[in-house]
């Protein structure tokens, strides 16, 4: 891997968290792409597999919807959408190339706004590394879910990528469950 300048390198500022109150299913990606911030919409690029993984997964017609009818779809299954990493700078999309992160109060988020929280996926090793640093001894206090990313860079098969992402579905319905 080739060391990048990062004094050429534009600072780039993540997407708004997708919550609500009732959310119980909270899944945290690395940091959006160069597609999904140009789109402004998460999971923007049409080659990544996170709607359908995730509409498979929890019986949800994802794929086939627009980006605004797939958030509200969201939201009426208690499912919000965010990145463990708030700003960072990163030539392209990939996560290896990702310099000075400055992470996301994940805490913080779930605190204020997230009382119904039961469950964590998070999509990717990078999300997952980053992320469970991020909720240190808290992250025993939900359901965590550790799933291969949803990138096309990521060359594990669809039907691997499913298996392990198909558990989010009893997950959520557990976490419908939990008063």
């Amino acid at each position: 891997m080739a060391e990048i300048d990062s004094s050429s390198v534009p600072r780039l500022q993540g997407l708004a968290p997708h919550v609500f109150g009732d959310t119980r299913l909270l899944v945290l990606g690395s940091f959006p792409g160069v597609a999904s911030l140009q789109a402004q919409a998460y999971y923007g690029h049409p080659q990544n597999q996170f709607w359908r993984l995730l509409g498979e997964s929890l019986g949800l017609a994802l794929a086939s919807a627009g980006y605004a009818e797939r958030l509200g779809l969201l939201q009426q299954a208690g499912v919000g959408l965010w990145d463990v990493i708030q700003t960072t700078q990163r030539r392209g999309s990939m996560d290896s190339d990702i310099r000075n992160p400055e992470a996301s109060d994940l805490l913080g988020l779930i605190e204020a706004r997230l009382p119904c929280l039961r469950a964590i996926a998070f999509n990717g090793g990078t999300a997952a590394r980053l992320g469970l640093r991020q909720l240190g001894d808290q992250a025993g206090r939900w359901r965590i879910h550790a799933l291969p990313s949803s990138s096309p860079a990521y060359t594990l098969s669809y039907a691997k990528k499913l298996a392990v992402w198909a558990q989010l579905g009893p997950s959520l319905q557990a976490a419908m469950g939990d008063t």
